[in-house]
């Protein structure tokens, strides 16, 4: 629901080119195996999870003394091409990769916020997605089926504690930073709080330390669009038609919370798609319902059903707080980490005055903290299209560090 994958690609232009000294140029992804049958991965609904795989890409060095390593998060429909462009995308069948570079291009480089000549970048795709990394899209090891909804139902501190066996896989033992938006904040968060030794710092962007009943009302109903189209079959739909129409709705519904009021009006208006007046029949007239369809669509042609079920589920789940009663004071006393809050002002689905509370929290402990809110009128996509405004408050934040 809150990963506008392709809207910083909307509204930016003059990416740099996989020739340019100021890309990582052209990338390959890498695989590893990170739990199998001796050292299974436990999940926080009981399972001891085994085998899972873990897609994830490199940029710039590792320094000797290890040192200078970030780990980058993405958000829900996000995954480890983080930046450059994709050397394999035809080989492997990637076709939403091949025209477009990595989706923190703009912030990750040579001379960019994540400075790729000074820091060794890694991202890497989350548990239970379907770029890479182990999903209810892959063959289970029993079945020799897709898991379909038989996959384990996982958390943001899942996917947390597989990021740290790749951490150790890196042989890198503690990072510069973590840094993610939207989900990828979440896990940041929950990076800070749960492995405290491991990070010096964490850059949460339009996040919170939960998400709210409204964010939570349209993850349902995203879910339910999904779960009663014909096609879906219980899950089982792998090998036939795969429930697109129920997907698309539900990319429609989460693109909208993407969005503030301000921008869509710019954006839309009322405006028809042809002429000026309505013709009166009740498929799509509007240049806003023309709008979401396309996302939609777009959409359904480079993400799985089940991995937004399974995404979407630990997105709602995530409460920092949670487990000591809500008191967010409480459960950030762990972090050791410097922490860069960034909110945007138009920003309804993660709202300052909910990113604001984790620094009040880290106040009432007196651990470093910074937060600032940066006015923007593109609602939930800002933490993507806000770069300009961004960049110099990460470099000044991670020379400090």
């Amino acid at each position: 629901m809150t990963d506008p994958l392709n809207a910083s690609l909307e509204n930016k232009s003059g990416y740099d080119g996989p020739d340019s000294p100021y890309s990582v140029g052209w990338t390959r992804p890498k695989k590893v195996i990170l739990a199998d049958r001796d050292n299974p991965l436990p999940l926080d609904c009981g399972s001891n999870f085994y085998p899972v795989t873990v897609e994830y890409e490199t940029y710039g060095a590792l320094n000797k003394a290890k040192d200078n390593a970030i780990f980058i998060i993405h958000a829900l429909s996000g995954d480890a091409h983080a930046a450059g462009w994709d050397a394999d995308w035809e080989k492997d069948n990637r076709p939403w990769r091949g025209d477009r570079p990595g989706w923190w291009d703009q912030m990750i480089g040579p001379g960019k916020a994540f400075d790729t000549s000074r820091y060794y970048v890694v991202c890497a795709n989350i548990l239970g997605s379907c770029y890479g990394t182990t999903g209810p899209w892959e063959n289970g090891p029993r079945s020799g089926k897709p898991y379909a909804l038989d996959f384990p139902v996982v958390t943001v501190e899942d996917s947390v504690r597989l990021q740290v066996r790749l951490q150790d896989y890196l042989g890198i033992k503690q990072l510069r930073a973590v840094a993610g938006g939207s989900l990828g904040g979440q896990q940041a968060l929950a990076w800070a709080i749960n492995y405290p030794d491991r990070i010096r710092s964490a850059i949460i962007l339009a996040a919170s330390a939960r998400l709210g009943a409204q964010g939570l009302a349209f993850n349902a109903v995203g879910r339910q669009a999904i779960m009663n189209d014909p096609c879906f079959q219980g899950g089982s739909y792998y090998g036939s038609k795969p429930p697109a129409s129920g997907l698309e709705v539900a990319r429609m519904l989460g693109h909208i919370t993407y969005l503030s009021n301000s921008s869509m009006e710019g954006k839309f208006g009322r405006r028809f798609q042809n002429g000026s007046r309505p013709c009166y029949r009740l498929n799509s007239e509007f240049s806003v319902e023309s709008y979401l369809e396309h996302q939609g669509r777009s959409f359904v042609q480079r993400f799985d059903a089940n991995s937004y079920l399974y995404l979407t589920r630990a997105m709602d789940y995530f409460d920092a707080a949670g487990a000591v009663g809500g008191d967010l004071a409480s459960a950030c006393s762990a972090i050791q980490a410097r922490l860069l809050l960034i909110a945007y002002s138009s920003d309804w689905l993660y709202p300052s005055k909910d990113t604001r509370a984790i620094a009040k929290a880290m106040l009432a402990n007196e651990q470093p903290v910074s937060f600032i809110e940066i006015p923007s009128g593109y609602g939930h996509d800002a933490f993507l299209l806000e770069s300009e405004q961004t960049t110099p408050l990460l470099e000044s934040f991670l020379k400090k560090v």
